[in-house]
């Protein structure tokens, strides 16, 4: 298991909290506290809890979710640990597709927990190994999240973060499919098995990830990940998203991330797209396939576009 650096102090994710009780102990009273507000030196993100609002604005849903999850462990009165979708923000791991209005923590004491004021305390057993500290919280470790994740989000959510853990090697098929082994007592793991079929590490990104949970969802042929494609002398010049070489097809998504990635120092994004047209071309000249095309906009619609690419699929065959 691989686990990656941990981000710079100055990071405004790692912003102070601070607990009413704590500015009351330095001279501060709740008029002064209130004057901070309505200046907007101080932002509150929990009752009782606030932070500096300049690095508050700075940051993303999953950063403040990250931030209000600090609070939590903060004000607790009893030992807990970040888990489920909380823990997320820890490992910069993606949050497309989770409810991040609760606070997720365990108990380790394994007492019963409790879901009140935009709290979600778990208990559970958790072995010595099942929790780290990152960024000066002790927080669940990837395998175990990433299972977690799966009885709490829908099973596309869930394939997404599975995939972006194994695809970041902070996890592993086997480290996965061990921890599974002994959840048989875990609420909510209907969808976890089915995550753990289809999850593939070669995936890339949040939008292959639910590609690919499209594709399956409509029983559709399973795509080969990544795929190589290789030039006249045998070199590997190109992968593509999926491929179904059977057919003669292989599919791409397009993602504003994706393009951003391409993008080199001078470029515009229409060179880039002018240069990923010229790439699809050589690979189509290359191979003699077929190339279908989705964005966000068409996972909207996954009913229309798995019909589109059952089509495509039908027609590759019948060329």
């Amino acid at each position: 298991m691989m686990i990656p650096p941990e981000r710079p102090d100055d990071d405004p994710r790692n912003a102070p909290v601070y607990l009413r009780k704590t500015l009351l102990a330095n001279g501060h009273d709740d008029r002064s506290i209130r004057r901070l507000v309505d200046a907007g030196v101080l932002i509150r993100i929990r009752p009782g809890a606030y932070t500096d609002k300049t690095n508050h604005d700075q940051l993303d849903a999953a950063g403040r979710h990250g931030l209000r999850a600090r609070a939590v462990v903060q004000r607790s009165c009893t030992d807990v640990v970040l888990s489920h979708v909380s823990g997320l923000p820890e490992y910069d791991a993606p949050v497309w597709g989770l409810d991040l209005a609760d606070v997720h923590v365990t108990r380790p004491d394994g007492r019963a927990g409790r879901h009140e004021a935009g709290v979600h305390q778990h208990c559970g057993k958790l072995a010595e190994d099942d929790v780290v500290d990152r960024h000066g919280v002790r927080v669940i470790t990837p395998t175990r999240l990433a299972l977690e994740v799966t009885t709490v989000a829908s099973a596309e959510a869930g394939l997404v973060i599975v995939n972006h853990f194994l695809h970041c090697g902070m996890t592993t098929e086997e480290e996965l499919l061990e921890r599974y082994a002994v959840m048989d007592r875990w609420p909510n793991t209907l969808r976890t098995g089915l995550v753990l079929h289809r999850a593939n590490g070669l995936v890339e990104s949040v939008g292959e990830s639910r590609t690919l949970h499209l594709i399956l969802d409509a029983g559709l042929p399973t795509p080969v990940a990544q795929y190589p494609i290789k030039d006249e002398s045998g070199r590997i010049i190109h992968r593509v998203d999926f491929a179904w070489p059977e057919f003669g097809l292989f599919l791409e998504f397009d993602g504003k991330v994706k393009y951003e990635k391409l993008l080199k120092p001078g470029q515009r994004a229409s060179d880039v797209v002018i240069a990923e047209k010229k790439r699809e071309q050589r690979i189509c000249e290359l191979t003699g396939w077929r190339c279908i095309r989705i964005d966000w906009a068409d996972l909207a619609h996954p009913t229309r576009t798995a019909e589109l690419v059952r089509r495509a699929l039908r027609q590759a065959r019948a060329a």
